[in-house]
């Protein structure tokens, strides 16, 4: 993991954490570097766990949204699929020219063993059957690939993402009820609809169930901090986004 690591200093964590309060009235600023950053770190673990760089490689996003990250993924060699369940969604930016894919992440519509890369940021918290989404991941991913599950763990300080910093710890539905009534309309993810109650056990654990070898760290610290991923309960409050990342073995 030497190349992951090294991208993981405290500069970058200062810079993604800024970024994050322009996602909902200026998606471009917050997505735009995410998809930089995101594309820099799938590049660093094929490298490190398969030996060869993302250049020439297929990947899959699932929950790709308008496609932020396809020019990213395409500066760096590698042939871009998005797919996203909702048409808004995917015509939200305005963007086009790149692969996309409407369907649902749960029953992907692609063949057994399709890309060599399979790839989800911050959708498992999204939907209730996130496990189903993880497994059709592994599915699709060829042998010798690598599946990357990146979420937004619940109790972390962004678990209940524009409802507040500390509403969610009292509750979901609080949390929303409250966003309701400062900004008098619902928030863009409605807990018990969109928004879910994800943990990093839960995570840790159905990773742990696949079998397959791969590792698992907080996205967004800087690599002296990793360790808080590994101590129970304090990696629920102290890791704001976990990735899980499993590969599958060669044939």
């Amino acid at each position: 993991m030497y190349r992951t690591r090294r991208l993981a200093t405290l500069p970058r964590s200062v810079r993604l954490l800024r970024s994050f309060t322009y996602e909902q009235f200026r998606p471009a600023i917050f997505y735009g570097g995410l998809a930089r950053d995101t594309a820099q770190l799938v590049d660093a673990l094929c490298a490190d766990l398969t030996g060869a760089p993302l250049s020439g490689k297929t990947v899959l996003d699932v929950g790709g949204g308008p496609g932020y990250f396809a020019s990213e993924f395409a500066r760096r060699g590698a042939w871009y699929v998005g797919l996203e369940p909702s048409v808004s969604e995917m015509s939200a930016a305005g963007l086009s020219g790149y692969g996309a894919v409407r369907g649902d992440g749960a029953a992907l519509p692609f063949a057994d063993a399709a890309f060599d890369v399979v790839y989800s940021s911050n959708v498992a918290e999204h939907i209730p059957n996130w496990r189903d989404m993880g497994e059709e991941m592994i599915r699709v991913c060829a042998p010798g690939g690598l599946v990357v599950l990146s979420y937004t763990v619940w109790l972390g300080p962004f678990g209940g993402h524009e409802t507040g910093v500390w509403e969610h710890y009292v509750g979901g539905e609080f949390a929303r009820r409250r966003y309701a009534q400062h900004h008098g309309r619902q928030p863009k993810n409605v807990w018990g609809e969109s928004l879910f109650a994800v943990s990093a056990a839960d995570g840790l654990r159905w990773a742990r169930s696949t079998g397959l070898p791969g590792v698992a760290f907080p996205r967004y610290h800087p690599r002296w901090a990793w360790w808080v991923a590994r101590v129970p309960v304090l990696r629920e409050f102290a890791t704001s986004n976990l990735a899980l990342v499993l590969r599958k073995p060669a044939g």
